[in-house]
């Protein structure tokens, strides 16, 4: 057995506290700065070929994280002062963005006279906006002016009533009546309210990557929340790289596919969030002046769990303000993505044995006999040469960017994934047809390379949509298409000639749908799955011996899951395909586990064996002031400390002894900022009985 040094023990505490503010969270308050200013805080980006709609393809920009539905009378809503963008480059020998579709926002208030939010008709913050486009000549055009954003789905009175309410038939067909499909050339547009569309265990995640969790079932932890989004579907052939600004569009303007790898039809996608550089407080309590002109980006998002899971967060807020174009020559965030800190906890000669969740999750150490892909290795850095001859690595452009040198093993896959795509080159081919070899050229399978340096979302349009309903697709996106291409007949032997389309090619990391397991295929990621899928085996896998590549390692890497595969909500079919916002009426049940339990003490509750103490806190968001109420079984001694979300005890809330019955506990919190944080019981002993979460609204 091995020991733990003191100075392990220190790095594995401090894992437990950067699990507990935000690692895996796609962007949900993931940097100490936006973390403060939610209505301009990127959720996440999708972007994916539209099913059933051959020539469209769909954006999808979410804002404004982990939304209660009841989180009224000032219920969230888009930023007046904020622009929100979503920006398409398809050009690398072009500077920037070559089309940026922009959307601003108004509110107005109908009935100052009340405090709902709706009332006869009226609402009190009505929400309206205008979307622009901007070409990459800097022309803006105006596509909607005053579009209709709808109202949250506070609930049936609200919406539906004829007299109190709005009047609508229901809520799903009050927020399709806000779609614009009016347009000349055949986009749709819509901004509002929707279900979170993302999906993962944050609990189990945030408790040491307790995910899948050890000891009980897994929760989506953004289950029954809400966001914002922005969706667009945009005609293909304007986002072409072909296209002809000077033309209108046309369809002979745009050569067809060369084939569902060509270069021509990647886009990278990415969408932003600025604020003026200047604004004055008004001491009336109106609303800010703005005194600039001057628009300063204060989020980005483009591939999902970047600013989560590899940058650290003391530079969080720094990669938050760098436009994506800007890290081509800043490569200071570099060395995260070369030795992400996550391949330490899927190391048992780091930290792995801290995340037992984590096992089936190893790294190539002598992948082939010989590559070490480990953090601080060298991976494929010692490749002659003749061997890197004719493959993307020996390129005089790209090679120095995939093999920077000694000491950074994930150049060759991680950085690339997230700063460049992959080419359709060896050795970024399935090793199917390689003979043994991960240099040689091998089965075509994936190019959305477009190495413009930053951080985005890339998009090969011409891979054609697999069907939602098909029987073939997969939320594991490129991985799942990797096994097929490698163990299934009817798609291996594809050519440079004759490149075969396999289920999912048009899955995450190429693009990004809706339904894609984004969390789970990153951790495989990061456990070197990529590597093996091009030929770099794992590490039981014995070349001389007529064993298949597919063995224990690999299996137990790909049957590898977080234990929450799919949204709380199914997606709809048509645009805008989120699923509809969950009601302030409390439909939504089952998925989270508020700190609350009914009867504590009875037969049907939790029985003679209960513990001593349990508490809730009540209300819970809460503005100022909370109230612990705590049933005490027998008299005990209770100690309940309060700490931030990043660990740190902030004060002791009481110490002493209670006797047998129920108490209240008023908890004043006016000084603290909103956000999320944990009211620790235990006895007198220290033995902590419960953790309640309470979150401050504002």
């Amino acid at each position: 057995m091995q020991l733990i040094q003191p100075t392990k023990c220190a790095l594995l505490l401090l894992l437990g506290v950067m699990m507990g503010t935000g690692l895996l969270a796609s962007s949900h308050r993931e940097a100490p700065l936006i973390a403060d200013d939610p209505l301009a805080d990127n959720v996440d980006v999708y972007a994916f070929r539209t099913p059933g709609m051959e020539d469209m393809v769909t954006l999808i920009a979410t804002y404004i994280p982990m939304q209660l539905p009841h989180g009224g009378p000032n219920w969230y809503h888009f930023g007046e002062d904020i622009r929100y963008e979503i920006h398409v480059d398809n050009d690398a020998t072009t500077d920037g963005d070559d089309w940026i579709f922009r959307f601003t926002f108004k509110r107005q208030n109908q009935d100052p006279s009340t405090f709902f939010n709706i009332r006869l008709g009226k609402q009190n913050l009505k929400t309206t906006y205008n979307l622009e486009m901007i070409d990459r000549s800097h022309a803006v055009t105006r596509l909607v002016t005053d579009g209709e954003v709808p109202a949250p789905n506070i609930g049936p009175r609200s919406i539906e009533d004829p007299v109190v309410g709005l009047g609508q038939d229901s809520y799903e067909s009050y927020s399709n009546s806000a779609i614009v499909d009016t347009l000349a050339n055949g986009m749709m547009v819509f901004a509002g309210p929707v279900d979170d569309p993302f999906f993962v265990d944050l609990g189990g995640i945030f408790d040491l990557g307790d995910a899948p969790r050890q000891d009980g079932d897994p929760i989506d932890g953004l289950a029954c929340f809400n966001t914002n989004a922005l969706v667009l579907n945009v005609p293909m052939n304007m986002l072409h790289k072909g296209n002809n600004l000077d033309k209108e569009d046309d369809d002979d303007d745009i050569d067809a596919p060369t084939s569902i790898l060509d270069s021509d039809y990647v886009i990278g996608v990415w969408a932003s969030a600025s604020r003026p550089k200047m604004r004055t407080l008004q001491t009336d309590g109106s609303k800010p002046e703005i005194t600039d002109n001057d628009y300063v980006m204060v989020s980005r998002l483009g591939m999902p769990l970047t600013n989560e899971a590899i940058i650290p967060v003391g530079m969080k807020d720094y990669w938050n303000s760098l436009m994506p174009y800007d890290e081509l020559e800043d490569t200071i965030l570099d060395k995260y993505f070369y030795n992400p800190e996550l391949a330490l906890y899927m190391d048992d000669n780091e930290y792995g044995g801290a995340v037992p969740a984590f096992a089936p999750l190893r790294i190539q150490e002598r992948s082939l006999g010989m590559f070490d892909f480990t953090n601080g290795a060298n991976g494929l850095f010692g490749l002659t040469d003749s061997m890197k001859m004719g493959t993307a690595l020996g390129h005089p452009v790209y090679g120095p960017l995939l093999l920077p040198g000694p000491g950074k093993p994930r150049s060759v896959d991680i950085w690339p994934i997230f700063h460049t795509g992959v080419p359709n080159l060896p050795p970024y081919q399935l090793a199917t047809g390689k003979g043994g070899n991960p240099l040689a050229a091998g089965q075509p399978f994936v190019n959305n390379f477009l190495p413009n340096g930053g951080d985005m979302l890339r998009l090969n349009m011409a891979v054609p949509p697999t069907p939602r309903d098909s029987s073939s697709f997969s939320s594991l996106g490129l991985i799942q298409a990797a096994v097929l291409g490698l163990t299934d007949s009817t798609y291996m032997g594809g050519t440079a000639d004759s490149i075969v389309f396999i289920p999912n090619m048009d899955g995450f990391p190429n693009g990004r749908r809706l339904r894609d397991d984004v969390t789970r295929i990153e951790l495989q990621a990061v456990s070197g799955v990529v590597l093996a899928a091009i030929g770099l085996w794992y590490d039981d896998y014995v070349p001389d011996s007529s064993a298949s590549p597919v063995t224990p390692a690999l299996l137990g890497v790909l049957g590898y899951s977080t234990g929450v595969e799919e949204n709380d909500m199914p997606f709809r079919d048509s645009f805008p395909y989120l699923a509809l916002p969950h009601s302030a009426k409390g439909e939504c049940s089952g998925a989270i586990r508020p700190n609350a339990v009914d009867d504590f003490f009875t037969t049907d509750g939790l029985g003679i064996d209960a513990p001593r103490v349990v508490g809730i806190n009540f209300p819970n968001p809460f503005q100022n002031q909370t109230t612990i109420k705590l049933r005490v079984r027998e008299a005990t001694a209770v100690n309940i400390d309060l700490y931030d979300a990043n660990g740190r005890r902030l004060s002791n809330l009481v110490r002493r002894p209670f006797q047998a019955g129920e108490h209240l506990i008023p908890v004043l919190v006016t000084s603290l900022p909103q956000g999320i944080y944990f009211a620790v019981v235990s006895n007198g002993s220290g033995e902590v009985m419960q953790t309640l979460r309470m979150v401050k609204s504002y």
